[in-house]
């Protein structure tokens, strides 16, 4: 690697592999152009995707201390980089290939842990993360309710039969 703008490829696509907190690895022979970029439009704002050398790619995710790319770069290959929510960026991947064959999911990697194609299926199968959060808040609030209502059914139940004796005590009152 002798060259200076290859050492500057592997440097910004090291720097990119630290940046992120995932990377999917893709096939992309048969996409026009076009598709590619619906591809990025797809991915929205928090991944980006960028047509990669194997060479420099397997340079500089070892630089980066990223495992498990070594064995699927091969053939014409592309990244999506994803700094945000890994899951709406997996989303969008799944569903491109499904409109669009051409392009494979080959693998990635998730928080520095490798991952297979099926992985990043079964990521993209995930709910997003705000309605993750939004399910744990209302099981979490039914959970307080039940706590608060088993805190307060015993003195409920107390009033409940005082107030029928008091009335039981009024009609034999009045009966007598």
């Amino acid at each position: 690697m002798a060259r200076p703008d290859k050492a500057a490829a592997v440097a910004e696509l090291s720097d990119r592999f630290r940046e992120s907190n995932a990377a999917v690895l893709t096939e992309y022979r048969g996409l026009t152009v076009a598709q590619l970029k619906e591809l990025r439009r797809s991915l929205g704002g928090n991944a980006s995707y960028a047509v990669v050398k194997n060479t420099l790619t397997s340079i500089a995710a070892k630089e980066a201390g990223v495992e498990g790319f070594d064995a699927e770069l091969q053939g014409p290959s592309a990244i999506a980089f994803v700094t945000g929510d890994p899951v709406e960026a997996a989303k969008g991947l799944r569903d491109f290939a499904k409109a669009n064959p051409a392009l494979v999911i080959k693998g990635g990697v998730l928080d520095g842990r490798p991952m297979t194609s099926a992985e990043i299926t079964k990521l993209a199968d995930l709910e997003s993360r705000e309605v993750l959060l939004a399910k744990l808040a209302g099981a979490l609030k039914g959970k307080l309710y039940q706590a608060a209502y088993l805190f307060t059914a015993p003195t409920a139940q107390a009033a409940r039969a005082i107030d029928a004796l008091r009335q039981k005590q009024e009609s034999e009152g009045v009966a007598a």
